[in-house]
Order: structure tokens, then C-alpha cells, then sequence
């Protein structure tokens, strides 16, 4: 399990309508799924596998619906999963996972009032909106995308005189409410995180930034589905222009988001899976793209699906000793199960009282993985955002190990700790290749300036 993901298993933990870094909809996904299959990796990941599976359904019926007469449904199904995002996100456990799904639900509601005319698939517009903007903040953007959609096409345009769409705005808003509430509740810290990027501006690096953009989604999609994707989205702004319904909500939907992220990257990283809000209408306009796009369809997925199977392969056996940092596999996940032994032999042999970690993915992995019988220990300021017990009585006065990365170029803080002394490193690593070294100290707590939580452990 990957740090990110033991990292949303401790917000189950401590479940909250609100998280410093995302809203909380990960969470109640994970904590469904553990209350199921108990805290077993299958428990934290079993929503994406059945949500990925009930997304692709919903899109195949926005596909028939938007672009009638084309066949586009299936395959937009099998254009979209054979991305790497659905080919690996759908069997990993992200604030992404939910908010795909819901972001696929609305565009499934907005096509079928497209199909229907009918005024009652407002309220799963206005719903899904809801539960993807309590997924994730990005879905803020199927707003404007949506009202773009209603003012670009004349025959649309009634709606916007009667109480559906207004009413689905008020339940999104309804939904989302909670989210709300809690950041007001905690100093807003969720929302200036996430909006706080907003303003950077960085045009000495923007053609880097854009690059770096661009060569994610490349990765992301597969060569050859980027291709088909950039297509699909030329098609649909011609269609946009034509005048053409679907056409048009395709477009509105992939140029507001791809253009928030190219204004973003005038000032900073675009993470790969940021825009991966694109990728269902992006599948939707491949598929019905026509003319000698055809032939490019099955090679293009073809390839997805091997370079899929290929990093499958690659994390379960490693049967390739690839450069480290070209093996994502080895830098994500690998290697985490026997540090965490290495780790528990060590604080064993010292007689440690605690183990404590002031990096939240390597906190969450040692909660994860080591005996229950040893106290795991964060410390961090988000730590201070949490409902998780107060970890300071197992710290101050007591002694127990300290593992930290050595990529980390700043010291330990000295306000923490009484004693500091380093010990024999450990390589968090797979069949001999090293993703990372981390350092252990041996230490003496004390109360210091930052808040320390009591991680959860599985039962």
C-alpha cells in the first residue's frame, strides 16, 4: 500500500467532514470498505475496483446519449480504461477515486436531460456535483463548465429560466455543506491550502511547468490515447462551433478544466493526476471522432493495456531491475512491509517506548504496518487538524526511535527531543534495489512546539 493510501486510512480513522489537505470523501470510501473486509489492503481499496466498474457504465450511456448513432459507448469504455489512470487508479484507494465516479454521474445526468429533455436528471447533476466537490475541490470546475454548456447553445438556453438547474445548484451546495462548515470550523485551513496555489506566478519556468504538464498526461493517457484524447478534443470544439449539443458539452468540459490547468502552470507543477477530470469526456470525444482516427482506436488501446499489464507485472514480481527512478512501482510502494520490520526489530532491541515519524506517509506507514503493541507517533502541524488522540504523553519524558527520510535536508526538530543520537540507517527497498534511505535516531521526548497524534492501528 502506498503511503498516500495508509494515509487516507488514518483519516477513517478519525472520520471528519474536512482534512487539511482534501475533503473527506476518501475517507467514508475507505471506512466503508474496512467495515466490510476489516483493515485488510483489499478493505481500503474495495470501492475503486466496483466504482470504476459502475463509472464505466455510466459513461458508456453519457457516450450513446451525447454522440447518438456513432457507437461511442463501448468504446469510450475501453478507451478510458486503458489509461494508466483507470488501469492502476482503479485498484488504488485516492481522493481521485470518488471524484471520478461522481464527476462521470453528473456528466451521465447532464446527457441524459440532453437525451430526455426531461427536467428530473437535474437533481443527479446537482447531486454528483455535490459528492465530487466532497471528493475533491477540483470538481468547483463542472460548474462553469455546465453553465458554459447552457449559454452556448440556443436551445438550451430556457433552462436557465426555470428552477431545475437552480434547484440542482442547491443541492450541490447542500451536499457540499458539511465541507463548508468544518473549514469554517478550522480557519479555513482546507480551502487555503488548495486555493492558496492560485496566485503563483513563475513565467521564467512556465514552458518547463507546461512541459512537465503535458509529459504527465502523455504518461498518464499512454502515447497513443494522448494522441486520440488531443483528437478528440480539436473534434470537439469543432463540433462546439457547429452548434452541435453534445459536441459542445464535451468541449466545455474539457477546455475549462485544461485551461485552469495551463493558467496554474504559469506559476507551478501541475501534478500528473490533477487533470484527471478530463479523462472521461476525453474518452467520450476519441470515441466519436470518425475518418482515419478508426484505425488508431485499437493499437492506441492495445498499448494502454499492455503498458498497464507491464506495471502490474513489474510491482508484484519486479521481474526488470529498472533504475529506481524509473521504476514507479519500487518509488511508490515498494519496500515499506520490511522496513517496518526492520523498525520493530529495532525498537525492540532498544526497549523504545514509541516509534514516532515526522513525515505524514511514513507516520501512516509504520501505523499500517508495525505490531500494535508498539505506540506510533506523528508529528507535524497538520497532525493539529485531526481527531486523533493527543500523542504527547507517550512522547515527552519517554525514549523510542525517530525515523525520518534522508531526502529531507532539514533537521530534527531539537524542541521535540531531549536526546538525538543516530543509528544504523534503513533502505526501504525491493529484490535489492534502494528507493530511499531513511535514518533512525534514537531519542528522548519531550513537549515541544508541534502537535503529536496517536496513530490508529489496524485491528
Amino acid at each position: 500500500m502506498a503511503p498516500d493510501e495508509a494515509y487516507y486510512w488514518v483519516w477513517s480513522k478519525a472520520l471528519a467532514f474536512g482534512y487539511p489537505d482534501h475533503p473527506p470523501m476518501v475517507a467514508f470510501w475507505i471506512r466503508a470498505g474496512t467495515a466490510l473486509l476489516g483493515d485488510t489492503t483489499l478493505g481500503v481499496r474495495l470501492l475503486g475496483p466496483l466504482a470504476t466498474a459502475a463509472g464505466s457504465l455510466l459513461l458508456w450511456r453519457a457516450a450513446e446519449d451525447l454522440l447518438p448513432g456513432r457507437r461511442a459507448g463501448v468504446v469510450a469504455v475501453v478507451l478510458a480504461n486503458a489509461t494508466l489512470l483507470f488501469g492502476i487508479g482503479a485498484a488504488t484507494m485516492t481522493p481521485d477515486t470518488p471524484l471520478l465516479f461522481f464527476w462521470t454521474a453528473a456528466l451521465f445526468g447532464c446527457a441524459r436531460l440532453l437525451a430526455t429533455g426531461q427536467a428530473r436528471w437535474w437533481a443527479v447533476v446537482g447531486v454528483a456535483a455535490g459528492l465530487a466537490a466532497a471528493s475533491k475541490y477540483t470538481a468547483v470546475l463542472l460548474t462553469p463548465a455546465v453553465l458554459l454548456w447552457l449559454l452556448a447553445v440556443p436551445a438550451l438556453r430556457p433552462w436557465l429560466r426555470r428552477p431545475a438547474p437552480w434547484l440542482a445548484a442547491l443541492a450541490a451546495l447542500a451536499v457540499f455543506a458539511p465541507v463548508l462548515a468544518w473549514n469554517a470550523d478550522h480557519g479555513w485551513v482546507s480551502f487555503a491550502r488548495q486555493g492558496g496555489r492560485l496566485g503563483d506566478w513563475q513565467p521564467g519556468r512556465a514552458a518547463q511547468f507546461i512541459g512537465e504538464l503535458l509529459g504527465g498526461q502523455i504518461g498518464l493517457a499512454s502515447p497513443l490515447l494522448a494522441v486520440l484524447f488531443a483528437a478528440g478534443l480539436l473534434a470537439a470544439l469543432r463540433g462546439a462551433r457547429a452548434g452541435d449539443a453534445g459536441w459542445t458539452l464535451l468541449a466545455a468540459l474539457l477546455a475549462v478544466p485544461a485551461l485552469v490547468f495551463l493558467q496554474h502552470a504559469l506559476g507551478d507543477r501541475v501534478q500528473a493526476n490533477w487533470p484527471s477530470v478530463l479523462y472521461p469526456q476525453a474518452a467520450i470525444a476519441a470515441a466519436g471522432l470518425g475518418g482515419r482516427w478508426h484505425r488508431l482506436r485499437a493499437p492506441a488501446a492495445g498499448l494502454g493495456y499492455v503498458l498497464t499489464a507491464l506495471i502490474w507485472v513489474q510491482g508484484l514480481w519486479t521481474p526488470l531491475a529498472l533504475p529506481e527512478h524509473w521504476d514507479i512501482t519500487l518509488m511508490r510502494v515498494g519496500g515499506w512491509g520490511g522496513m517496518a520490520a526492520e523498525v520493530t526489530h529495532a525498537a525492540r532491541a532498544e526497549g523504545s517506548d514509541f516509534v514516532v515519524a515526522d513525515n505524514y506517509g511514513i507516520a501512516a506507514e509504520l501505523a499500517w504496518r508495525m505490531p500494535p503493541g508498539i505506540p506510533v507517533l506523528a508529528i507535524d502541524a497538520r497532525w493539529r487538524w485531526f481527531a486523533l488522540p493527543d500523542g504527547m504523553g507517550f512522547l515527552a519524558g519517554r525514549r523510542g526511535l525517530l525515523l525520518r527520510s534522508e531526502r529531507r535536508a532539514d533537521p530534527p526538530h531539537s524542541s521535540d527531543f531531549t536526546v538525538l543520537e543516530r543509528l544504523d540507517p534503513i533502505d526501504r527497498g525491493r529484490r535489492g534495489l534502494v528507493a530511499e534511505r531513511l535514518r533512525l535516531y534514537r531519542v528522548a521526548g519531550r513537549a515541544g512546539d508541534e502537535p503529536v497524534a496517536l496513530m490508529p492501528r489496524r485491528r
